[in-house]
């Protein structure tokens, strides 16, 4: 191949690989989740379900479990127990 139709054809290659690229993210932007709601000072939390460890096996625990009962603090510790 002379160097002119090697560079045409590598130009093709690499605008058909970007054309795929938008394709494929625009793809993923339709089926993206929803955005998570937002929430302000003051405003009650979403139900939620976690599980935790009781010694013997997980259980699940609803923070409905709570309402009108106790307080609820949530804490997070980013990489706790991870090892990371």
């Amino acid at each position: 191949m002379s160097g002119s139709i090697r560079k045409s054809v590598l130009a093709g290659l690499l605008t058909a690989a970007l054309g795929a690229g938008c394709l494929s993210a625009m793809a993923q932007e339709k089926t993206a989740a929803p955005a998570p709601p937002q929430l302000k000072v003051g405003d009650a939390a979403p139900e939620f379900k976690l599980q935790y460890f009781d010694g013997n096996d997980l259980k699940d625990v609803h923070l409905s479990d709570y309402k009108g009962k106790k307080n609820v603090v949530l804490a997070f510790y980013i990489f706790a127990f991870t090892g990371g």
